[in-house]
């Protein structure tokens, strides 16, 4: 049996092993693509998905017939200061609600028909308070992100990763903040509804936690340990498994992206695997997507987390597959093809 993961030393070596894209595969797609009935380019973005899910699953055609929704819920100690609109026992509560079925995910897994299986990170300990001193120290940062890349089972044809954790948008602008820079106010958003003083206080709050934890980090994964949680380390891991694995990933909102974007920072081509869903209505998350140079599927003003959005991107990829692989070429139809 192999030895448990106890340091982020041996995340880094990982990091270094990532599969680069199926350019077989990307070649039989695109070539596909242009004997399709249809003009060029006229499915837009879709023909771009079917593309990028053949490179990825490193096969052609693209399968989509198992996808896959997962959601890591964590607290976090930060969360005591009043960072959020809701008690930090909301996260447990809302994993109740989707282990009975009644949560939005649910509902948008059952119209994609995707399997959905939600991970608990050791709700009942909080992670530590960012503002006085690390969220995790290394071990417990290298076991969650170990836990997430384990989520990760053969088998799914894609992946949409999501996260519950009351007080995780502070933890994500904080981490964002510490990766990109920038001052506090272009992160914090308002979360689950805080504002006025709330809000100032959690602009506060990623601010003060910044300016302990940036100067002594080592890198990003360091920064992870120290202004992440234990939901968001998980997420990391899962995506470097979902690479590992070649599973094309579907993230979620701002603070998903956050936790990707910390193997961005240390690799800019280590998230070529995923897409972002959407654009959250929190404000870091247009900042941070500027600055992964990742251009979302839609923008509907979502900002609900639990991998919402992520599993209705699904819905886009399947369309995608389905057209790929279904529609007839121009020899098979015997439509005349372009002049």
């Amino acid at each position: 049996m192999a030895e448990p993961v106890t340091n982020l030393d041996e995340i880094r070596v990982l990091l270094g092993h990532l599969p680069g894209p199926d350019l077989e595969s990307r070649a039989a797609a695109t070539l596909r693509q242009r004997q399709l009935t249809k003009p060029a380019g006229s499915l837009g973005r879709l023909e771009e998905l079917a593309i990028w899910l053949a490179t990825w699953q490193a096969r052609h055609p693209p399968c989509f017939e198992h996808p896959r929704t997962i959601v890591f819920a964590g607290n976090h100690g930060v969360a005591a200061r009043g960072v959020s609109a809701y008690p930090a026992s909301v996260t447990a509560q809302m994993v109740q609600n989707f282990v009975g079925g009644g949560a939005a995910v649910n509902q948008l897994c059952r119209v994609v028909d995707a399997d959905l299986r939600v991970y608990e990170m050791n709700l009942d300990t909080p992670t530590g308070d960012i503002v006085v001193e690390p969220a995790m120290n290394e071990e417990e940062c290298a076991k969650a992100i170990a836990y997430g890349m384990m989520a990760v089972e053969p088998g799914i044809d894609a992946l949409a990763i999501g996260e519950m954790g009351i007080g995780n948008t502070t933890a994500a602008a904080a981490l964002c903040a510490g990766l990109f820079g920038g001052e506090a106010e272009l992160w914090t958003g308002p979360g689950t509804g805080v504002a006025g003083a709330a809000l100032e206080g959690k602009r506060r709050a990623v601010a003060a936690a910044v300016a302990l934890h940036r100067p002594v980090a080592h890198d990003p994964f360091d920064l992870l340990r120290r202004l992440g949680g234990l939901e968001l380390a998980a997420i990391t891991g899962a995506v470097m498994a979902a690479r590992l694995g070649r599973i094309p990933v579907a993230l979620d909102g701002f603070t998903s992206t956050a936790a990707a974007a910390v193997l961005f920072a240390a690799d800019p081509h280590a998230l070529d695997h995923c897409i972002v869903a959407h654009r959250s209505a929190e404000p870091g998350h247009r900042v941070l997507l500027e600055r992964l140079d990742q251009r979302p599927l839609f923008d509907l003003g979502m900002r609900l987390g639990e991998a919402s959005g992520a599993t209705l991107a699904l819905t886009l990829l399947k369309a995608a597959a389905a057209c790929h692989n279904g529609m007839a070429t121009f020899a098979e139809a015997g439509v005349s093809g372009p002049a």
